[in-house]
């Protein structure tokens, strides 16, 4: 048996375990190892196993993850969120669909402590959708929005998402972030056309609020200073070059643990919550690079990413062809399979198509993360839409969805811009390191 059918074998067996609902890091652990052990024998697969593992766990960079994590974790239970929340609707709440608006922007906000687009929905949704329901948004508008908004955490640095990206395809995690902030603030720019249009469209889906005077407006900004300066040091302190990303972690989450016990907010529950919750995460990201790394060097082993190339660069459609395949194929990808599980499933296989093409790896990164957002909001997946249905167990979840499509085209329009316009990712990290 030829190396490339076994390889699509475990390719089979790989999804078939997922369907199974096997964990993704689990799955493409077993795959891996056994795909590795039938082609190369039990020693290269031994090797490969114990090598992996002890490489990620001692990849100083990683560290990043779970002090980011820590921050965000932080930021929630100290009220940052909330007060990041009431600045944004003292200013632009009494608009139509100001409410939704100030969702959104909120959860930005939050994402560029959190890193997690679970954790700004979940967090962002507990302050906000009461408020919304308090001056009768719809309800398709009101989760759309929530759900919308936390994918922001997976584009805006810092992102486990790029980390991610990063660490699978060697790239600068530094280069990364800076690129994810201009296509960052261009999607939460799309994200409030698409509230507009909503809103103009039918006024009573989201009415205006009441207006503040601007004495509460400039209280709200000094409360939401501090999560402003948090956020201007990390992210402002890398673009500087003041912080490598490691350093950008530390310096934040200590600045948040800091303003966390000066407000009084972290007693021992909450500091025990946040504790666990950062474990979780950064085990769940550990596994989940552990798993890749090893089936990476089985799929290398099978040939079939060099086939993939071979056949796609010899389609007669030009770059613009084959990277528009890519991105649909990603598009349907995301309808049932898992962000983070579909990045590490793939990109062994298409990176090596995106360098054969000539293209940025940067600018790939933040496109890819786009496209992970789409599928969090897609359905019949769509975690984030899950994630909220949590929060509002008395919406139903037909209309979640429905209200995710203004956003969902929303991205769509962004991907397409970033796809025409390259600079739009580049120009930062150019900037920064060139």
């Amino acid at each position: 048996m030829s190396v490339t059918a076994i390889g699509f074998i475990g390719l089979f067996f790989l999804f078939l375990f997922l369907v199974l609902r096997m964990p993704v890091a689990m799955a493409m652990l077993v795959v891996g190892f056994v795909g590795t052990w039938v082609v190369n024998g039990t020693v290269p697969a031994l090797t490969s196993l114990s090598g992996e593992a002890f490489e990620i766990i001692s990849f100083s960079q990683l560290t990043v993850v779970p002090l980011f994590v820590l921050m965000g974790n932080l930021a929630g239970v100290s009220g940052m969120s909330r007060d990041l929340y009431n600045a944004a609707y003292k200013w632009i709440g009494h608009f139509r669909g100001g409410l939704a608006s100030a969702t959104i922007v909120g959860c930005a906000g939050f994402a560029a402590m959190s890193g997690s687009s679970i954790a700004a929905a979940v967090t962002m949704g507990r302050v906000a959708l009461p408020e919304m329901k308090r001056f009768k948004y719809s309800d398709s508008l009101a989760t759309g929005s929530v759900a919308a908004g936390g994918t922001l955490g997976i584009l805006i640095p810092p992102s486990t998402g790029m980390i991610i990206y990063a660490i699978l395809t060697e790239q600068s995690i530094g280069r990364l972030f800076m690129a994810g902030i201009l296509p960052g603030l261009l999607l939460t720019g799309l994200f409030l056309i698409a509230i507009y249009i909503v809103t103009k469209r039918n006024p009573e889906k989201g009415p205006a609020g009441p207006r503040a005077t601007f004495k509460e407006r400039l209280a709200s900004l000094r409360a939401a200073g501090t999560i402003v300066s948090v956020v201007l040091m990390t992210i402002g302190g890398i673009y500087l070059g003041w912080f490598t990303p490691v350093e950008a972690a530390g310096v934040g989450a200590f600045m948040v643990l800091v303003i966390a016990l000066y407000r009084k907010e972290l007693n021992w529950p909450k500091a025990k919550f946040v504790v666990l919750q950062t474990l979780r995460t950064t085990a769940t990201v550990f596994m989940i690079l552990i798993g890749a790394h090893v089936f990476i060097p089985f799929m290398a082993l099978t040939e079939i990413p060099e086939d993939l190339v071979t056949f796609l660069v010899g389609l007669d459609v030009g770059n613009l062809g084959v990277l528009i395949i890519i991105l649909l194929t990603y598009i349907v990808l995301g309808t049932f399979l898992e962000g983070l599980a579909m990045l590490v499933l793939t990109l062994p296989i298409v990176y090596p198509l995106i360098l054969q093409l000539g293209l940025s790896p940067i600018w790939f990164g933040v496109v890819v993360v786009i496209v992970l957002e789409m599928g969090l909001i897609s359905p019949p997946v769509g975690v984030n839409v899950f994630v909220v249905r949590g929060i509002a167990p008395d919406v139903p979840m037909g209309t979640i969805f429905r209200g995710i499509w203004p956003f969902w085209f929303a991205m769509a329009a962004c991907l397409a811009i970033l796809v025409a316009f390259p600079d739009i990712a580049l120009i930062l990290p150019n900037t920064m390191f060139d």
